[in-house]
């Protein structure tokens, strides 16, 4: 709901767009209502022009669109915790698990029939509009659209600017004033250049991590940095997972433990706080007075992708897109990237990036071949290719051996069975 209402009112903060029609989708009704109630008083103390419709009918909400918003979750609180703690009795330590490990994996494959039925929809029923896509884990979903839709999809993540503001945070300079190439994997992206008004930052920000209060703030990342040349996009605990360097046993991950997002390196972090919110999120409360709620921007890249396009605004985002192009020459051509693209009446075009340097390619290809046969195994139902992924996983492969692994993969399919019937 919070993040419905922070879209809604980015759309109708751009004057091209507030008398927009806007369609909130949910199969929860009372979700639904009270997004929809925050919705319509945006318009009516803003005096805007725009419609907003309710419904929990999702092929009425997709008719005729043009954008299409995408903020699903499949499946709640069982599998979720299904993925996090059978691979921690395996000694797989999950902090998030949403985008890559074994929990990234099977909430992929839980979540990819439900985006090809919305596909199949979109197909019938706006078969030009773009899909804005911010649902987790964003490139197994965003392959499996490239692959096996024609709907044209984009993955939308705030790591970059999220990151920018961090970098500029540690280096005690204006946000704004910072230029930079980003280009890898979603999560996994690297800052490739970093300058401020044509200087080189990176020898100032390799400076700045040995102020201990800094470097505690982004341990993980320091690390990175020192040991491979390039800051990554993804906060500390989240990139500890994509690595098998930092979760191989307690007092490792103990000594990784910092301040801020750093803080939350341990084991199960985002499902203990899944399940503390499970409450408020069954029944949220509306957090804002109807009376004087208006409109006001953030920093999220969907409303200005819908502008730039309905109004030829040039803008350049960081976004998740088929590698078809050859936008990064030494990753994968079927593999979702995140590059820069420019935006404009045209639509969205990729950016060349040329090669990555060859040690963070090799990073990005291996969670490239991950997610491949993740997706090769939800649209084949290949149960051997599944095994192979997870086996494939960089985290899980530095605590298990291959056949604890494979015991594993197979808990994991007969606990999340009811989610996941392709498999049976």
């Amino acid at each position: 709901m919070v993040f419905a209402k922070t879209l809604v009112g980015d759309l109708l903060s751009f004057p091209e767009l507030s008398d927009s029609e806007i369609r909130l989708m949910d199969v929860d009704e009372t979700r639904l209502s009270k997004t929809a109630r925050v919705a319509e008083a945006m318009v009516e103390n803003e005096g805007l022009n725009a419609t907003i419709r309710a419904t929990t009918d999702r092929r009425e909400a997709l008719e005729d669109a043009d954008y299409v918003l995408n903020m699903i979750n499949v499946g709640g609180t069982e599998p979720f915790e299904n993925e996090i703690r059978i691979p921690e009795k395996y000694g797989v330590k999950q902090a998030i698990g949403d985008t890559i490990g074994p929990g990234g994996i099977f909430r992929g494959l839980r979540t990819i029939p439900t985006m090809l039925e919305m596909a199949r929809d979109i197909e019938e029923l706006c078969p030009d509009a773009l899909l804005l896509n911010y649902t987790n884990p964003m490139s197994i979903l965003c392959e499996a659209m490239f692959e096996a839709t024609d709907v044209e999809t984009v993955g939308l993540c705030h790591s970059v600017p999220h990151t920018a503001s961090a970098i500029a945070d540690y280096l005690d300079v204006p946000r704004e004033e910072l230029d930079y190439w980003v280009a890898g994997l979603n999560h996994l992206a690297w800052f490739l250049e970093l300058e401020r008004d044509g200087e080189d930052l990176y020898p100032a920000l390799r400076e700045s991590m040995a102020d201990e209060d800094v470097y505690r703030r982004d341990t993980v990342r320091f690390e990175m940095l020192r040991h491979f040349g390039a800051f990554v996009t993804e906060s500390s605990h989240h990139m500890s997972e994509y690595v098998p360097y930092f979760r191989t046993d307690q007092s490792t991950i103990d000594a990784m433990r910092g301040e801020g997002y750093a803080e939350r390196m341990g084991t199960a972090t985002y499902l203990e706080g899944w399940t503390a919110r499970s409450e408020a999120r069954d029944d949220p409360e509306i957090e804002a007075d109807l009376d004087d709620i208006g409109v006001e921007r953030s920093e999220e890249y969907a409303s200005r992708v819908i502008h730039s396009i309905e109004t030829d605004t040039p803008r350049r985002f960081n976004l998740n897109v088929s590698n078809g192009t050859n936008a990064i020459e030494n990753l994968p051509a079927d593999a979702c990237v995140e590059v820069p693209c420019l935006v404009d009446g045209t639509g969205v075009r990729p950016c060349s990036v040329g090669e990555l340097p060859t040690e963070l390619a090799a990073f990005d290809r291996r969670h490239a071949a991950v997610n491949g046969l993740v997706v090769a195994a939800a649209l084949e139902r290949d149960r051997e290719k599944l095994h192979r992924a997870v086996k494939l996983d960089p985290l899980t492969a530095a605590a298990c051996s291959l056949d604890e692994i494979h015991e594993m993969t197979e808990e994991l399919l007969d606990a999340n069975a009811a989610y996941l019937p392709a498999f049976e």
